[in-house]
């Protein structure tokens, strides 16, 4: 009997929690109830947008005053905005259709890009014969400082279209596309991102940037 009662008690319990969590709306207060809907938010694709540039701008602003804060953390859809910007000149020039997610502790972005300015779907190997002319291509990695005044994006995935690259190839795309002078340090697999010399570090963590004051 004394099972019988305590396997009640365990159901009645269950049933109590299913009615508690369908009417929360009722009972909880709105601060965490904002807070719940937030933690089960999925990471979302978002368009590069100038004012998210600017805010990031702002807080960078922030970061270069003396008596300024030692960080600044800022949405993931600002920091990809201005981190993108920077990068644009590095990227093929057909590249339209920008968006960013961050998730976790990695950043993508994807974009609409003529497969010609990759080295045409040859380069791609035996992977190009599934492949149109123009194909969205994103790029998936993680943010680091190099040294003062550069930081970089290090491409860890490469997906064009519905194809995943082999992690051996990147290196070898970033080469065909990437524009410019590549900086002393910069890993291969990597595009470089001017970053003022003030920011000593950049972590990312649960959808959000962090950038962090080098602290003499």
């Amino acid at each position: 009997m004394g099972c019988i009662a305590r396997l009640g008690c365990l159901i009645l319990l269950a049933i109590l929690a299913v009615i508690g969590w369908f009417t929360r709306d009722r009972w909880l207060p709105e601060s965490m109830r904002s807070h719940a809907v937030s933690a089960t938010k999925s990471p979302a694709w978002e368009p590069l947008s100038d004012a998210g540039a600017k805010r990031t701008e702002t807080a960078l602003g922030k970061l270069s005053q003396q008596r300024g804060p030692v960080f600044q953390t800022l949405s993931g859809a600002d920091a990809a905005s201005y981190i993108f910007r920077e990068l644009a000149d590095r990227l093929p020039q057909s590249s339209d259709s920008v968006e960013a997610m961050v998730s976790g502790d990695r950043v993508s972005m994807r974009a609409n890009i003529k497969l010609s300015e990759l080295g045409g779907a040859g380069a791609l190997g035996s992977l190009g014969g599934v492949l149109g002319d123009r194909e969205r291509v994103q790029f998936t990695g993680t943010l680091r400082v190099v040294k003062p005044g550069l930081a970089e994006f290090q491409i860890q995935e490469i997906k064009v279209g519905a194809v995943n690259l082999p992690r051996g190839m990147i290196a070898g795309l970033i080469g065909r596309f990437d524009r410019g002078q590549r900086p002393a340090g910069l890993d291969r697999d990597a595009l470089p991102l001017p970053m003022p010399r003030y920011v000593g570090d950049i972590r990312v963590a649960n959808g959000k940037i962090t950038l962090y004051k080098t602290v003499e």
